[in-house]
């Protein structure tokens, strides 16, 4: 579910602080922040996504569900997104090997970067919880990961560098057009990729929910020596108001993926 989440990449849109202006002959003092508007999105509080997850042979091998939780201020003059995502397999195949993936993202309501992603997994008796903070004033992010071998490392970041949860919401507030191209990184457990999605067009697409016209994006990601990760990677976003990622596919070494939606409220 990460990597799928990884597969799509978005550019955004920045706003800037407005700072007050001393009035003339007044004695010096330091500026006070105020809030930033919040960028038009076409999601809100409460939306939830619900996917069907595909792996090799399985049609339907799991569920993933992504919910915009609340909006909460982050500090005095800045407010996020408490975006959630979880993934898991029918009970059919949890006998078989249990499997668990939470992750959530702190969306900046006006930059739409993320401030802070956290990434919790149970595979069989293994459990990880990651944690990356991103210090946008000094361009670092600290990555920190529990478990049998705890990981705390800060590394060096492009500013507007994205995770693989905000990227897709941060996306769906672009405008798309065909042969449109983009590049952008983000930072998955305290590594960068480099992701460059190509928009081929529009194009009809059929998933639980229903029938939608949608961008076609092919997505290609490579790592800091260039390699790339994964192939026929995909993402679809509806051609309408909502912008909804109704599929997503990858193929990777464990497997062929796919997520498509089938529930929206």
């Amino acid at each position: 579910m990460r990597l799928l989440a990884a597969a799509a990449v978005g550019v955004l849109a920045v706003t800037s602080l407005d700072l007050p202006v001393a009035a003339q002959r007044a004695a010096p003092r330091s500026p006070i922040a105020v809030p930033r508007r919040d960028t038009t999105v076409p999601f809100k509080v409460g939306e939830t996504l619900t996917f069907d997850v595909s792996w090799a042979s399985y049609m339907v091998a799991g569920t993933a569900v992504s919910t915009v939780r609340e909006r909460r201020s982050s500090s005095r003059d800045s407010a996020a997104y408490y975006i959630v995502a979880e993934g898991k397999p029918l009970p059919l195949i949890s006998r078989l090997y249990s499997l668990y993936y939470k992750m959530d993202t702190l969306l900046d309501t006006a930059t739409l970067l993320p401030q802070q992603m956290t990434l919790y997994s149970e595979e069989g008796r293994r459990t990880r919880l990651g944690t990356t903070r991103f210090d946008r004033s000094s361009q670092r992010a600290l990555f920190e990961l529990s478990g049998e071998r705890p990981i705390k490392t800060n590394v060096t970041v492009p500013a507007q560098v994205q995770d693989g949860l905000s990227v897709i919401y941060a996306l769906r507030a672009m405008t798309l057009s065909p042969g449109k191209t983009l590049s952008y990184s983000i930072l998955d457990e305290g590594a960068l990729y480099t992701l460059s999605l190509n928009t081929v067009g529009s194009e009809n697409v059929r998933v639980p929910l229903g029938d939608f016209k949608a961008w076609k994006l092919c997505v290609r990601i490579v790592d800091t020596q260039g390699r790339p990760v994964g192939e026929n990677l995909g993402l679809w976003i509806s051609n309408d108001a909502r912008r909804l990622p109704v599929k997503m596919q990858a193929d990777l070494p464990v497997g062929s993926f796919a997520l498509a939606l089938r529930e929206v409220q």
